[in-house]
Protein backbone atom coordinates (compact mmCIF):
# COMPACT_ATOMS: atom_id res chain seq x y z
CA UNK A 1 0.00 0.00 0.00
CA UNK A 2 0.92 3.49 -1.02
CA UNK A 3 1.54 6.06 1.96
CA UNK A 4 1.02 9.81 1.34
CA UNK A 5 3.22 12.97 3.14
CA UNK A 6 0.64 14.29 5.60
CA UNK A 7 0.99 17.43 7.64
CA UNK A 8 -0.68 18.08 10.75
CA UNK A 9 0.05 21.12 13.65
CA UNK A 10 1.25 20.58 17.49
CA UNK A 11 2.58 22.71 19.42
CA UNK A 12 6.69 21.93 20.49
CA UNK A 13 6.18 20.73 23.79
CA UNK A 14 3.38 18.45 22.99
CA UNK A 15 5.59 16.52 20.11
CA UNK A 16 9.02 16.37 22.35
CA UNK A 17 6.82 14.82 24.85
CA UNK A 18 5.17 12.75 22.62
CA UNK A 19 8.42 11.94 20.55
CA UNK A 20 9.86 10.70 23.65
CA UNK A 21 7.12 8.86 25.04
CA UNK A 22 7.10 7.03 21.67
CA UNK A 23 10.43 6.60 21.20
CA UNK A 24 10.40 4.52 24.73
CA UNK A 25 7.59 2.10 22.86
CA UNK A 26 9.79 1.83 19.74
CA UNK A 27 7.72 4.04 17.73
CA UNK A 28 8.45 7.09 15.77
CA UNK A 29 5.91 10.24 15.23
CA UNK A 30 4.54 8.38 12.01
CA UNK A 31 4.49 4.97 13.47
CA UNK A 32 2.33 6.51 16.24
CA UNK A 33 -0.57 8.29 14.47
CA UNK A 34 -0.36 5.52 11.68
CA UNK A 35 -1.06 3.52 15.08
CA UNK A 36 -4.05 5.80 16.20
CA UNK A 37 -5.62 5.96 12.70
CA UNK A 38 -5.55 2.63 12.23
CA UNK A 39 -7.32 1.92 15.76
CA UNK A 40 -10.00 4.54 14.89
CA UNK A 41 -10.51 2.46 11.87
CA UNK A 42 -11.08 -0.63 14.10
CA UNK A 43 -13.01 1.00 17.09
CA UNK A 44 -14.84 3.14 13.80
CA UNK A 45 -14.66 6.30 16.19
CA UNK A 46 -11.81 7.64 18.60
CA UNK A 47 -10.63 4.16 20.76
CA UNK A 48 -10.97 5.80 23.59
CA UNK A 49 -14.05 8.11 25.87
CA UNK A 50 -13.81 11.77 25.41
CA UNK A 51 -15.36 13.76 27.82
CA UNK A 52 -15.22 16.30 30.00
CA UNK A 53 -14.58 14.69 33.91
CA UNK A 54 -16.86 15.89 36.67
CA UNK A 55 -15.90 15.98 40.27
CA UNK A 56 -17.52 16.24 43.23
CA UNK A 57 -17.20 19.48 45.24
CA UNK A 58 -15.83 17.13 47.96
CA UNK A 59 -13.01 16.18 45.50
CA UNK A 60 -12.48 19.54 44.46
CA UNK A 61 -11.51 20.51 47.58
CA UNK A 62 -9.43 17.71 48.53
CA UNK A 63 -7.35 18.21 45.52
CA UNK A 64 -6.94 22.00 46.42
CA UNK A 65 -5.86 21.41 49.55
CA UNK A 66 -3.47 18.29 48.39
CA UNK A 67 -1.45 20.98 46.12
CA UNK A 68 -1.97 23.73 49.19
CA UNK A 69 0.11 21.47 51.31
CA UNK A 70 2.55 20.16 48.86
CA UNK A 71 3.80 23.73 47.91
CA UNK A 72 3.74 24.73 51.95
CA UNK A 73 7.11 24.68 53.37
CA UNK A 74 6.13 24.88 56.73
CA UNK A 75 4.61 21.39 55.88
CA UNK A 76 6.56 18.66 57.75
CA UNK A 77 7.47 15.96 55.09
CA UNK A 78 8.51 12.63 55.53
CA UNK A 79 11.39 10.76 53.09
CA UNK A 80 10.90 6.85 54.39
CA UNK A 81 7.61 5.26 55.44
CA UNK A 82 9.45 4.32 58.72
CA UNK A 83 10.21 8.08 59.40
CA UNK A 84 6.18 8.95 59.11
CA UNK A 85 5.05 5.85 61.34
CA UNK A 86 7.10 6.74 63.95
CA UNK A 87 6.03 10.49 63.58
CA UNK A 88 2.16 8.65 63.50
CA UNK A 89 3.04 6.54 66.95
CA UNK A 90 4.17 9.83 68.22
CA UNK A 91 1.43 11.98 67.87
CA UNK A 92 -1.18 8.76 69.39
Amino acid sequence: MSTVPTQIRIDSETKQKASELFSTLGLDMSGAVNLFLHQCILHNGLPFAVEIPSYREKTLAAMDEARRISSDPDVKGYTTMEELKAALHKSV
